[in-house]
């Protein structure tokens, strides 16, 4: 169901606010480049810092925006399993085609306590479910045979954001099940594809998604030249957007360097600082960004 480049979007703050015009100029932005979905509310959305009013806000903004054109998989997830239901019972209603669910960060539940939350969330909505793996930000890994099993055991938990690290997790995963893979990082996207994913949750597609856009679909087709030649140009852009400091700092920089947004967070993330936002510049000027 969801395959593809989907862009997981920054959320735009103005004066503290959802900057609503610059929201609507980034989503045209991406569904004129050709990617085929948007995710609301994840990590790089702030969404340890979105009231329920504004994931509300968000979401249904992005599906009224997205008008049936691209998919929309909200991040619903919460490391509270009773409102992470909550959460993606309003997704549903909102109009989102799916919900992204983080692992439960902090609380570090053990496998049968990660099938669990998962399992109650699948029991209570139906809308199409994708698991988010993503060990270094939640602290706990869902392992590959709990994937398998929810997989399994419910037919629309459709999916997983495979932000591990690890091409031998992945490889293990598609051993053991027949779950869709997609990438949850921009330099893993080229060889998770190789060994069977089905496309990437992009940062670096805020950015430039043509760029992403063409490389999933060569992949995907088995142009490897021309996706290797694009896997190597975005590189350290990608690279740099996760690395130089938590994103999406980094990416929000990059943006508003370019124009597009204004340079906010929320706190507790702040704004790049000077030495690495040289080093970012440096880069985008090389992309020819700047």
């Amino acid at each position: 169901m969801f395959e593809g480049t989907h862009v997981a979007i920054v959320t735009p703050f103005r004066g503290g606010k959802i900057d609503h015009q610059a929201l609507t100029a980034l989503v045209s932005s991406l569904i004129e480049a050709g990617v085929d979905g948007l995710v609301p509310c994840g990590t790089t959305g702030e969404s340890p810092t979105l009231a329920p009013a504004e994931q509300d806000e968000l979401i249904g903004a992005v599906v009224g925006l997205a008008d049936h054109r691209v998919k929309v998989i909200a991040g619903t997830g919460s490391n509270d399993t009773a409102e992470t239901v909550e959460r993606t019972k309003r997704a549903a209603r909102l109009g989102a085609d799916g919900a992204l669910l983080i692992a439960p960060y902090y609380n570090k539940p053990p496998q049968a306590g990660l099938y669990g939350h998962f399992a109650e969330v699948a029991r209570r909505v139906e809308l199409p479910l994708v698991l988010y793996n993503a060990p270094g930000r939640s602290g706990v890994e869902i392992q590959v045979a709990t994937i398998a099993r929810l997989e399994r055991e419910f037919s629309h938990v459709v999916a997983v954001k495979h932000a591990t690290g690890s091409v031998d997790s992945a490889s293990a995963l598609r051993c053991e099940s027949g779950i869709t893979i997609l990438s949850g990082d921009d330099s893993m996207t080229l060889p998770l594809i190789s060994i069977g994913a089905a496309g990437v949750i992009s940062v670096i597609a805020n950015l430039v998604p043509g760029d992403m856009v063409n490389l999933v679909r060569r992949a995907r087709e088995g142009e490897w030249p021309g996706a290797r030649e694009l896997h190597e140009k975005m590189f350290p852009l990608a690279h740099a957007l996760l690395a130089l400091e938590t994103n999406p700092i980094p990416i929000k920089a990059a943006l508003a360097m370019s124009g597009r947004i204004a340079d906010e967070l929320r706190l507790p993330l702040c704004p790049l600082s000077d030495e690495h936002r040289r080093r970012l510049a440096t880069l985008m000027a090389a992309y020819g960004l700047l």
